[in-house]
């Protein structure tokens, strides 16, 4: 989104400026959409008035759903009035709206007072909602009454929406104006935007970061155990861990806003390096699914042979929910995983010294009772995005290739679960796992807590801004805020990241409204059988490789799964294009041997001698050099090895 923190925004515009284009691009990423069309089918001689609602509708994804408010004006009203939260609202346009307005059939009605109660309307709409509407007030003064009646009455409803909507955009020859937005309605002072992406300003950007952002509340922790791989020698064409481009600066550091233009994956290295796959000497039919991990980290590296990573750091979210979100938990179970990981022990640790992989304990800000108050303050949240961000420009600084995101804390599901309602329209009951106790047992009746605490908040909210910050704020807490920062440093600095489990997609969830890169740079190794983790999978276009339905803890699980991803991208670096398809024959001794007309390398078996009588000071023949390793003689009557010939 172009301005921080609206829930409703105007887009004025004159006749094909691209207005509804425009429109329709603010909400391209949403969940739900719920397009409301105004204006009326016409007359039906009317070709070319038929043909611009056809182009409208073709514009449309499937996934839309679409409501009429032709008959009655007072409809749409209705329409914003019982709009859920989790719904984005699109109309389109009041223009069509007016013009039904005014028409006789729908006399006697009060045009001024239709339009306050649609002002009222916008003002409670729980949705985040987009109207269009064409700006006329630049013309001339219609000559006929019924074209200065709807002149006025469209300028009176542009005014007064304007007035109820949080941000207002003209849109002039296609090219956006903001002529209203929450920043200016609040005074606060617009961050300086810097275009010139150099790496002295991505320098700045970190050492800004590191002198001038006050963290008294988190402290940095030290990189623990395991420590990484050396860095690897920068190679031409190597992008891992570049600095990318100058971002917006204010006095108090980095600003993380809606709409940032963080960098993609290379989109032809990815599909070129599963075509190669095709080519390789493989004896069977190659990776299977795995083929997607070589193509993800051939868009990530920028090459069609990616190497497989070599230096991996694991960050372990700790940060605690209060209230109905942590039913079912054990008191100061998640502060003694958070302390076993530190001291190199249970399996998270252990697995991350298998791999080979540092790993990092984060605390994160505990959270509030999300049915009672707002999990986060506001400016809570800035500073864990901002935490986030410089733990992901860290790891990147120290050369890590693959950051692991993980999390250990309580109510961290049921925080999730009230972020996948928020931004994706599920159902609470649908999103939260089963709970099991120390003892193996289901507690249905602290799932029962968990549904009704995530319910609660919801309906707290539920006339709240849908805004990526807001979410956070009221829902999603220190642990979800943390991660969506080191999702966006991450995508910054072109570092991928291994997700694993609800906090991991919650924060993709989040991260789509302020940079939508960001799932570009993500991998799922496997959905653990959460349903959380599918739903929001399936929104972010997110396929796991693997169906393990493990259940080791965020971040273990995805270790379990590491090796074999390496393994995946070394085996599709080293092998060789088939022969048949013009590739070397390692078995062919000749082929690496220069053709020669000296006899003494001809065929030897033309040339051997005689060996019908014994030589009296040579053996028979002399007993060959083992080729590779293999078990040590035991006896003289053992065969030589295959492939030699006795005399």
């Amino acid at each position: 989104m172009s301005v921080d923190g609206w829930n409703t925004v105007l887009v004025l515009g004159g006749i094909r400026s691209g207005k509804s284009e425009f429109a329709e691009s603010l909400v391209t990423d949403a969940p739900v959409v719920r397009y409301v069309a105004t204006a009326p089918e016409g007359d039906p001689e009317d070709t070319e008035w038929a043909t611009r609602l056809a182009a409208h509708r073709a514009r449309r994804p499937g996934s839309w759903t679409t409501e009429e408010t032709t008959e009655n004006p007072r409809r749409l009203a209705d329409v914003l009035e019982s709009a859920e939260p989790n719904e984005m609202l699109l109309v389109d346009d009041l223009g069509g709206w007016v013009t039904v307005l005014l028409d006789p059939d729908h006399q006697p009605a009060d045009d001024v007072a239709t339009i306050a109660e649609l002002a009222e309307a916008i003002r409670g709409c729980a949705a985040r909602v987009v109207l269009v509407s064409p700006e006329v007030g630049l013309s001339l003064v219609p000559t006929t009454p019924l074209g200065r009646a709807f002149t006025d009455a469209l300028g009176a409803a542009n005014r007064a929406v304007a007035d109820a909507c949080d941000a207002v955009v003209l849109v002039v020859a296609g090219q956006p104006v903001w002529l209203k937005s929450v920043a200016s309605a609040t005074e606060s002072p617009a961050p300086a935007t810097v275009t010139a992406p150099t790496a002295a300003a991505s320098a700045a950007v970190v050492a800004s970061l590191a002198d001038s952002e006050p963290t008294p509340e988190v402290q940095l922790p030290d990189v623990l155990t395991h420590t990484p791989p050396a860095t690897p020698t920068a190679e031409p064409g190597n992008t891992w861990a570049a600095p990318t481009m100058a971002l917006p600066m204010v006095a108090t550091g980095l600003v993380i806003q809606p709409g940032m233009e963080l960098p993609m994956p290379d989109e032809y290295a990815g599909p070129q390096a599963v075509d190669r796959l095709a080519t390789l000497d493989v004896p069977g039919a190659g990776l299977g699914v795995l083929d997607r991990v070589v193509g993800f980290a051939a868009a990530t590296q920028g090459t069609s042979t990616p190497a497989a990573w070599g230096s991996v750091r694991v960050l372990l979210l700790h940060g605690d929910h209060a209230g109905g979100a942590a039913a079912g938990t054990v008191a100061g179970e998640s502060a003694r995983r958070a302390a076993q990981a530190r001291a190199g022990q249970g399996a998270l640790a252990r697995l991350a010294a298998e791999s080979g992989a540092s790993l990092q304990v984060v605390d994160t800000p505990a959270s509030a009772p999300i049915e009672d108050q707002p999990a986060l303050a506001p400016e809570q949240v800035e500073s864990a995005l901002r935490y986030g961000w410089r733990l992901a420009e860290q790891a990147a600084d120290a050369g890590v290739q693959l950051l692991v995101l993980g999390a250990c804390g309580a109510g961290t599901e049921a925080a999730a679960a009230a972020v996948l309602a928020a931004t994706a329209g599920a159902e609470p009951p649908a999103v939260l796992g089963r709970v099991i106790t120390e003892a193996g047992e289901i507690d249905d009746a602290a799932w029962m807590i968990r549904c009704a605490a995530v319910r609660d908040a919801l309906h707290r909210t539920r006339r709240s801004s849908r805004g990526a910050k807001d979410i956070l704020a009221e829902l999603g807490g220190g642990d979800v805020a943390v991660a969506t920062g080191v999702l966006l440093g991450a995508t910054a600095r072109r570092v991928p990241v291994l997700l694993d489990g609800p906090v991991g997609l919650a924060a993709g969830m989040v991260s789509r409204d302020l940079a939508g890169q960001a799932r570009h740079w993500c991998l799922l190794a496997d959905h653990g059988g959460h349903p959380a983790v599918r739903l929001a999978a399936d929104v972010l276009g997110l396929t796991p490789l693997l169906d393990l339905r493990l259940d080791l803890g965020e971040g273990a699980n995805a270790l379990v799964a590491l090796p074999l991803l390496r393994s995946v991208l070394a085996l599709s670096a080293a092998l060789p294009v088939h022969p048949s398809l013009g590739g070397a024959d390692d078995t062919d001794p000749a082929a690496d041997e220069p053709e020669s007309t000296d006899p003494s390398h001809a065929d030897p078996d033309l040339t051997e001698p005689d060996r019908t009588e014994p030589d009296s000071t040579e053996p028979d023949f002399a007993e060959p050099e083992p080729t590779g390793p293999g078990p040590a003689s035991t006896g003289a009557d053992e065969q030589p090895a295959s492939g030699w010939r006795a005399g």
